[in-house]
């Protein structure tokens, strides 16, 4: 019989990405004081490119919950999105197998001019759920919302706190094999945002893997059994939790990470 278990590999993956919104001269001298001379490139027709990630191997299996660590713009968000298949790499191989559910950005497919309950189906859809899934679910996610009849008012009528929610409860609403999670993001007042962590666990409990980019060191010790330390889009550490976070710690001083 077939193994159908989730799995994600990437093999000497890598992704270069094209900036159009700056001139190359004056990217250039940023990237240059920032270090980062060898991930700067044109292509022929002069457009600047990036290499965002450079070099990365790992493989994730059922039971993996992993931590994403490194500093702001090491590379964790661009990673989970290839992962996702949002971004195709520009050289390696990437294989992912079972439904992954990228909560990314969360509003990503939120329509202004549809009712709060449209919406629901609207980002349901582009979530992957099949329709019948998510009309089995919409009233639970209009109770979660806690937004009552402001559901059957157009989404441009909504604060961005109650689009928050609702788009979270949507999002997390899902049965991902596979979640791929952003830094979490605080929804409502501190009654709700309990409530909207206790769903997270949830969720996390469903998946088979788990892959999680926050700065939080406490919250990778007490959620993954991996981590993977991203420096300037290259791979530097990659393996159990306690070890990686000491690597991490030694580079960067930062010793609260190995306590």
């Amino acid at each position: 019989m077939t193994d159908m278990s989730a799995f994600i590999r990437l093999h000497q993956v890598a992704l270069d990405l094209p900036i159009f919104d700056v001139t190359a001269q004056s990217l250039k001298k940023r990237v240059l004081r920032l270090g980062r001379k060898n991930r700067l490139a044109e292509d022929n027709t002069g457009v600047v490119i990036v290499r965002a990630l450079s070099g990365i191997d790992l493989a994730l299996e059922p039971g993996d919950r992993l931590g994403l660590i490194g500093h702001n713009g090491a590379g964790k968000s661009t990673l989970l999105r290839v992962m996702a298949g949002i971004y195709p790499p520009t050289a390696g191989v990437v294989e992912v197998r079972g439904r992954a559910i990228p909560l990314l950005d969360i509003n990503l497919g939120m329509d202004d001019q549809s009712t709060g309950r449209q919406n629901i189906r609207l980002r349901g859809l582009l979530l992957g759920m099949k329709d019948a899934e998510i009309r089995a679910k919409s009233e639970e996610i209009a109770e979660f919302t806690e937004l009552g009849d402001y559901l059957d008012l157009p989404l441009r009528t909504y604060s961005s706190g109650m689009r928050l929610r609702l788009a979270f409860a949507i999002a997390t609403a899902v049965d991902a094999e596979i979640l791929l999670l952003d830094e979490v993001i605080g929804v409502g007042d501190a009654s709700f945002q309990e409530k909207a962590a206790r769903r997270l666990e949830q969720l996390h409990a469903r998946a088979e893997i788990v892959v999680l980019a926050i700065h939080n060191p406490q919250v990778i010790r007490q959620s993954c059994n991996k981590a993977l330390w991203l420096e300037r889009g290259t791979l530097r550490s990659f393996g159990a939790v306690d070890t990686v976070l000491a690597d991490y710690a030694q580079h960067t001083g930062l010793t609260v990470l190995t306590e």
